[in-house]
């Protein structure tokens, strides 16, 4: 797909406008609604889907099924960042009201560096060929760790670890321990000190990059084109917020989530490996974006109908457990308690 430098202007414009209104909307610290969270969610749901037509209207079937392909893995993808989020959000005992403050600012520090590492994986897959064969083998290490956390053989419930650049920020600038409503930095006794806000906000923004270490090959395996994989990750990313506030409670019924996962970073390891083979001349089928769009939307359709089913399952032994020892615990009988 051929972009010009003016497209290009007026998508990353268009983004800011959206970004501009989301933050207006949103500026006066408040508990986001269910209502709310649902109404934005729709809104930027929609927008993915207009941007896709437009692609279909103006350049084809081919660029409009690999960004569809491309936003619905990076959407599914970035549904497991929200359990880091959530222990973030913990870890630093972030009022309910100033969530949604942070999310939006983290979420755009995600956005501006991820741009950085699709740069970067843009030159290097037009320059190396064989870097296919390192993302693809990436991809299915990633898929089989899923597949190991999934059955619990690494620890179910980690805490959030700092990772260096955010440790490296509260070494270099001192920091108050209480927040100052949204402000990111306060002075007191004439120096200037870093608030709560700022740090959680980096937290986020930065621990998304260490997620995106296999959404972004894992999207590369999906399309080379740069402009499809920038917009894809930008309409994931965004809508991103308040599905946070929209699905933070049903996180733990998606049970299966990391099977889902685990199978579709698999199969794009598998299509980055035959690509590679093919680019290196050798005669091996390569997969469709219709047979890839098919079978990330079928996994997901799947998997959360059987995450649903065994919660449903498992909350109904449970109620019926409740039942069976509320009938066996023994009763005192009349003359016991007069007697007592």
């Amino acid at each position: 797909m051929d972009v010009s430098l003016a497209l290009w202007v007026l998508t990353i414009a268009g983004l800011c406008a959206l970004i501009g209104a989301d933050f207006l909307v949103g500026r006066t610290p408040h508990d986001v609604s269910i209502r709310e969270a649902g109404l934005w969610t729709a809104v930027w749901v929609v927008l993915a889907a207009l941007f896709g037509l437009g692609l279909l209207f103006f350049s084809g079937g081919q660029p409009a099924g690999e960004f569809f392909a491309g936003y619905i893995t990076e959407k599914s993808l970035s549904v497991d960042n929200l359990f880091v989020f959530v222990l973030i959000m913990g870890k630093f005992a972030v009022p309910s009201h100033y969530q949604q403050r942070v999310l939006l600012v983290g979420v755009l520090i995600a956005l501006v560096l991820r741009a950085v590492f699709i740069a970067a994986g843009a030159t290097i897959v037009a320059s190396f060929s064989w870097v296919f064969f390192i993302f693809g083998a990436f991809l299915i290490w990633t898929a089989w760790k899923l597949v190991k956390e999934a059955r619990g053989e690494q620890q179910e419930d980690p805490e959030f670890e700092e990772n260096r650049l955010l440790k490296m920020v509260e070494k270099r600038v001192p920091a108050t321990d209480r927040y100052h409503g949204t402000r990111l930095f306060i002075t007191e006794n004439g120096k200037r000190l870093m608030t709560p806000m700022l740090v959680v906000m980096v937290a986020i923004g930065t621990t998304d990059v260490l997620f995106a270490l296999d959404s972004i090959p894992a999207i590369f395996g999906l399309t080379q084109d740069p402009y499809i994989v920038f917009t894809a990750n930008a309409f994931a990313l965004m809508g991103l917020r308040q599905l946070y506030f929209l699905i933070g409670g049903l996180l733990k019924k998606l049970v299966h989530l990391s099977y889902g996962l685990s199978v579709i970073l698999g199969f794009i390891g598998v299509k980055l490996v035959l690509h590679a083979l093919h680019e290196a001349g050798v005669h091996v089928p390569e997969v469709s974006i219709p047979v890839s769009l098919g079978v990330i939307v079928t996994v997901l359709a799947v998997t959360t109908t059987t995450s649903l089913l065994a919660v449903r399952g498992t909350d109904q032994a449970a109620a019926e457990d409740a039942r069976g020892e509320d009938r066996d615990t023994p009763t005192d009988a009349p003359d016991q308690r007069i007697g007592a």
